[in-house]
């Protein structure tokens, strides 16, 4: 057989297949339709023609069966908004809903006046005039008597409007006010996870866009639920309307009785109020089960069930109030006793569930305990760490971090001592590990730094150092030891006698604050070499945005990361604090000018640092106390120092240096017995060779150049070298 071509009269016919161009499940279209099914076809104009349809329908008048098409379509869309926010996951799934809302709210409210203009014009006909769908509804609520009708009608209005509609709104307000609140700290705590290298930058951008959705959405949120009260409203004032205006039209203008008008524009009114206040009363429902599903993950279905049959002894407790309650003169038995027996058969089913749960979670543990699943070898590479702090303990003390008893205190003063020196040094102090060593006796502990011992001693769980305050030795019966922090006398009694030694003036500490002390002054004499490269990138990077240009300016451009860490090491061996970074960098930007000797620099800067150095050292009279180095001493330490620049040293004869610690030594045990704690005055150039003598017998005392004395500060001298 051969093709066959039809010409003139209609276009040939294609053969049926399926296109972008072709029209609804294949089938062919004309060229001048398919056109319109493809612009139809794209989302954006078909919502936008949607949206002006509804819009037509305010102005242009609808037959009755269009209408109740699209009141099935108001219904039925509804009931999707409903399930819809039944089965979401969490409330950001239907980001879209305050649009929803408005296009539902429209659209009831153009099929009230659609409704509206047909009852007043054909009420008389008869009660189908607005459609079948608001004859049936209002048949099937009244049940032939309007009262009743109006009744009704009036307490869906008081639900929706009144309870479901107020306490939605309220909880949207709530939940954006809040939101908006939480958004500074959220996007901090981002920002940290990000600084820390817990998350990467995507994960990093999509927090930060599900933060700015969750604040948009709940703003919307708290909107959008006017629309849902002001359609409360209106659809009131509309059934007042239509039945005092179909009265009205029906008596005055189509010669109506009065019962006659009543009983038919009142069944229209009330069952166009009813087809409008149902559907806005399901969207409610599902609006105040969005926002009030903040907080709960998985669909509203899961997370009921699992919350409420969590607990089975209030489900036991249920069931008991009601077999009470059916024993009470007059209350109906069955209703109340199978209410009881339902209620306490969950609690036995959730009682069950729970203790096979409970079962298989310790035979897990207990299979996890005795290692049946192969343990991964360990790689040769993990002997290559180091632990920056740690701390060995002998068996005895194991009590001390015993966190199943309750005992865990050396964790928590390790945790407050973090916290301290960050405040007090602007240093971040390393983590401790904590580890058991048996080598150890019973009650002895070291601590590593950087896997070198820094310090050793011994402490006694159930017992309290007691010491003197004057450096004298305790009376008490005890064990007479060696602080082991500052090297004083001290003695470990028994709990017992602690109430004692506090009447008797004695300063008294646990075994745990013995332990910290010592590691706050082993790490605050060790905080150079804590302070690591990456610890110093850390805390330029974490500067506020008003500093971070100062610090692109002058790194590395001017000075390299490297030379600012030393200066900022050197700073912490003389203890003095680098929290206030900015000012510091600000000193480096001034000195980088003229040199790049770390040395210099914080001598520098240490002079920015003036008011602080003087704070950090100011006596309990609010004065600084001061030995000042004799100009006979100032005139040797400049004749001895040589060379020039970054070359300078201390050319000092050995008998002129112990003349000189001699006179230090002395001068410093006159100021001690008056109470004093001097720190040493000498000029600017002789402090950093004073200090380099200073520190290898007195490391504690500081020494502070007439640069550094602030002008404000308050001076005492109590003697001079």
């Amino acid at each position: 057989m051969s093709d066959v071509t039809v010409t003139g009269g209609t276009p040939p016919l294609r053969p049926l297949k399926a296109s972008a161009a072709d029209g609804p499940k294949g089938l062919t279209l004309p060229p001048w339709a398919e056109s319109a099914w493809g612009v139809l076809r794209r989302g954006e104009i078909g919502l936008a023609l949607g949206v002006l349809v509804i819009l037509c329908v305010l102005i242009v008048p609808l037959p009755a069966l269009l209408l109740d098409l699209l009141l099935a379509v108001s219904i039925i869309l509804s009931v999707l908004i409903l399930m819809t926010a039944l089965f979401i996951e969490k409330p950001l799934e239907f980001s879209a809903f305050p649009t929803v809302l408005l296009v539902a709210t429209m659209l009831r409210l153009s099929l009230n006046l659609a409704s509206t203009r047909l009852i007043l014009a054909h009420g008389h006909e008869g009660t189908d005039a607005a459609g079948h769908v608001i004859e049936a509804f209002g048949n099937f609520v009244m049940g032939g008597n309007f009262v009743i009708g109006v009744i009704v009608f009036a307490i869906l209005v008081i639900v929706n409007f009144v309870v479901i509609t107020k306490g939605s709104g309220r909880i949207a307000e709530v939940a954006a006010r809040f939101t908006l609140d939480a958004m500074p700290g959220k996007q901090m705590a981002i920002d940290a996870d990000l600084s820390a290298g817990l998350i990467d930058e995507a994960t990093a951008k999509t927090r930060r866009k599900e933060l700015e959705d969750e604040s948009t959405f709940f703003g919307a949120m708290d909107g959008a639920s006017k629309f849902v009260r002001g359609d409360a409203i209106a659809g009131l004032l509309i059934v007042f309307v239509n039945v005092l205006g179909g009265m009205v039209i029906g008596i005055a203008q189509n010669g109506m009785g009065f019962a006659d008008a009543a009983h038919s524009y009142t069944l229209l009114s009330i069952g166009d109020g009813l087809v409008s206040q149902i559907p806005a009363l399901i969207v409610s429902t599902a609006a105040g089960m969005l926002v009030s599903k903040a907080g709960v993950s998985g669909s509203a279905d899961r997370a009921l069930v699992k919350q409420l049959s969590g607990y089975p002894k209030a489900l036991g407790l249920a069931a008991a109030v009601m077999s009470v309650m059916a024993l009470l003169p007059g209350i109906p038995l069955i209703p109340f006793l199978g209410l009881a027996a339902g209620a306490g058969w969950l609690a036995w089913r959730a009682e069950k569930q729970h203790r096979i749960a409970d079962a298989e979670r310790v035979a897990r543990l207990a299979t996890e305990a005795k290692g049946e699943a192969p343990a991964a070898e360990e790689p040769v590479t993990a002997a290559l760490k180091m632990d920056d702090v740690k701390i060995e303990l002998g068996y005895a003390l194991l009590p001390l971090v015993d966190a199943s008893k309750g005992t865990d205190k050396l964790t928590e003063q390790i945790k407050a001592l973090r916290r301290t020196i960050a405040g007090e040094m602007g240093f971040l102090m390393p983590q401790v590990r904590l580890v058991d060593n048996l080598q150890l006796t019973p009650n002895g502990y070291s601590v590593k730094v950087k896997e070198v011992e820094s310090g050793t001693g011994s402490v006694y769980p159930a017992q309290f150092m007691v010491m003197d305050p004057t450096g004298a030795q305790v009376t008490l019966p005890g064990v007479h030891t060696i602080e082991p922090t500052f090297g004083l006398p001290a003695t470990w009694v028994d709990a017992s006698l602690r109430e004692e030694a506090n009447l008797r003036g004695y300063t008294v500490v646990d075994a745990t604050t013995v332990l910290s002390t010592h590691l706050s002054e082993i790490v605050k004499a060790n905080m150079p070499d804590l302070l690591t490269y990456a610890e110093v990138t850390k805390l330029l990077k974490e500067l506020p945005k008003e500093q971070q240009k100062l610090v692109e300016d002058i790194i590395p451009s001017q000075i390299s990361t490297t030379t600012v860490q030393r200066v900022l090491q050197l700073l912490l061996a003389e203890r003095v604090s680098i929290r206030d970074l900015g000012g510091i960098l600000e000193g480096i930007a001034e000195a980088v000018a003229w040199t790049r000797a770390p040395g210099q620099i914080v001598e520098h800067v240490r002079s920015r640092l003036s008011r602080q150095i003087c704070a950090q050292n100011q006596a309990m009279g609010g004065y600084v106390p001061l030995i000042a180095l004799s100009p006979k001493w100032e005139q040797a330490f400049a004749e001895a120092i040589v060379g020039t620049g970054e070359e300078k040293s201390l050319a000092m004869a050995p008998s002129k240096l112990h003349e000189f610690i001699a006179g230090v030594r002395d001068a410093f045990e006159e100021a001690a017995k008056i109470g004093e704690a001097p720190v040493l005055l000498t000029s600017a150039q002789a402090r950093p060779f004073v200090r380099s003598i200073i520190e290898r017998f007195r490391n504690q005392t500081v020494v502070m150049s007439q640069n550094e004395v602030h002008p404000r500060a308050r001076l005492k001298t109590v003697g001079s070298v």
